[in-house]
């Protein structure tokens, strides 16, 4: 990959990836936007943002167009994540899946497959798709969105199970629910934690004290409240469709966060003090 990583993060194999990278969900959905989506993508690759994560859900494909259109030519650069839909996650659905996302993508492989979210099919089925998708050399690693806890220790004690690479859940300042057991937990295990939705959709910046708190750096909330997530060791995904706010994501990986600075974000977004349901988006 050609350009400098933004930052790094460590997959369960040791291979060290951008610890922030880029979301694609709603991208590809709007044609008058299609040039300007394109290029915050290529910009967010060139800045090293260079993991692109998408989904065959997201405008039922659209997005996996856009982002084969954006990298074709280009498909070295980029850590290329997909999911598949719960719906599609049996044995053979799965492997059928990939495929279909492999040829919106135009590439011949993905470096990371995930199952969505938990549906109808049992553990067992998916993680025989994704096996019979690594010996096709389709996919490099695979890994899950969404689980929590219960489900991580039942997919883990399958056999092969234990390979699991990430788990990409909601997180951050105001989702803060995972820092009380699945986080931890990862941690143990050593398997990445992934966060979607980190500005909670631009909820997160009508925040009056995340606001104090990004002027007191010179920063913008958008770039504390990444940088939060950054430093709780946890890899982020945040979506921008304008070159604009790709630069200012990207500026999130050189802002350090000092003590006081977490501590007021502590206090207007307090840690959870019990167990909490996953949530999700």
């Amino acid at each position: 990959m050609s350009a400098e990583l933004a930052g790094t993060i460590a997959l369960p194999s040791g291979e060290e990836i951008a610890a922030l990278g880029q979301g694609t969900w709603y991208l590809g959905e709007d044609p008058a936007r299609r040039e300007e989506e394109i290029a915050a993508l290529r910009l967010g690759v060139e800045l090293g943002m260079t993991v692109v994560d998408t989904a065959e859900m997201y405008g039922d494909g659209a997005a996996e167009e856009l982002v084969g259109e954006a990298f074709r030519g280009r498909r070295e650069e980029v850590f290329l994540v997909s999911k598949v839909l719960p719906g599609h996650a049996d044995r053979k659905g799965t492997v059928a899946a990939c495929e279909r996302s492999l040829r919106r993508l135009g590439t011949e492989r993905l470096d990371l497959y995930l199952l969505h979210w938990r549906g109808r099919w049992p553990l067992e089925e998916t993680l025989a798709g994704f096996t019979d998708l690594l010996e096709a050399e389709k996919i490099r690693y695979w890994g899950v969105s969404n689980l929590d806890v219960a489900d991580m220790v039942e997919l883990t004690a399958l056999p092969g199970g234990d390979a699991v690479a990430t788990d990409q859940v909601l997180y951050n300042l105001s989702r803060r629910g995972i820092e009380w057991d699945l986080l931890p937990w990862c941690r143990e295990a050593g398997v990445t934690v992934v966060a979607y939705s980190p500005i909670e959709q631009a909820r997160l910046l009508k925040s009056a004290a995340l606001g104090a708190v990004a002027r007191s750096l010179g920063a913008t909330p958008a770039q504390v409240a990444l940088a939060w997530v950054l430093a709780q060791g946890v890899a982020a995904i945040p979506r921008s469709g304008s070159p604009d706010h790709v630069r200012e994501n990207r500026g999130a990986v050189d802002l350090h966060l000092p003590p006081e600075a977490l501590d007021a974000l502590d206090e207007a977004f307090p840690p959870p003090s019990g167990p909490t349901p996953l949530e999700m988006l």
